[in-house]
């Protein structure tokens, strides 16, 4: 068994974030996973958004690893839980792969909050347990998985900085009556 974890730090508020990570799916930093179904989504009564996904994704293992796995296939399935707390301002998030169980099996989960001491700036804190079961070299391939892990922790931040600034370009500008620029402060004609 290997535990992994990281921490990073993005510069928008948390319910930027939250929108982004939610939207992260398709992106071009990472293109193995090849698609999300959304299988379940509710409020609870305490006004919490409950999602349940389904992500494909293509795993693309080097082939020494495929074969000492004993396998070919690298399409595999991961089911994810996420819990959006509006009043705490807290988004949990927990997946697991459901392929493959038998040899290896990826527990991870991701945490966004607002930092503690600047509520401008979000921190995700990120973990996961791999294990690779019943073969030999099995510390050797969790090493390389938590190897991956970390690219493509790498690559899931890049993912929602990428998804944040999509966001942003679509918030259309505010414009006055008559198609002027304007807003709170904003200079007007006088005649």
């Amino acid at each position: 068994m290997k535990i992994w974890s990281t921490e990073h730090i993005f510069s928008y508020p948390w319910e930027t974030v939250i929108k982004a990570a939610m939207r992260k799916y398709p992106n071009p930093m990472n293109p193995s996973v090849v698609g999300v179904d959304v299988l379940d989504r509710n409020l609870d009564t305490q006004g919490r958004l409950h999602s349940h996904r389904l992500l494909s994704t293509e795993w693309g293992l080097p082939a020494i690893v495929r074969a000492i796995l004993g396998t070919n296939r690298t399409l595999t399935y991961v089911k994810e839980h996420s819990i959006v707390d509006p009043e705490k301002k807290e988004m949990e998030l927990c997946s697991t792969n459901i392929t493959l169980t038998n040899l290896v099996s990826v527990d991870e989960r991701l945490i966004y909050r607002p930092h503690p001491e600047n509520p401008d700036v979000t921190v995700l804190t990120q973990e996961a347990i791999i294990t690779v079961k019943g073969v030999s070299l099995s510390s050797y391939l969790e090493g390389l998985m938590a190897l991956s892990m970390s690219a493509n922790a790498r690559k899931g931040c890049q993912a929602v900085e990428w998804a944040i600034r999509n966001l942003l370009s679509h918030i259309p500008a505010v414009t006055a009556p008559g198609g002027q620029p304007g807003g709170c402060g904003s200079p007007t004609a006088t005649g």
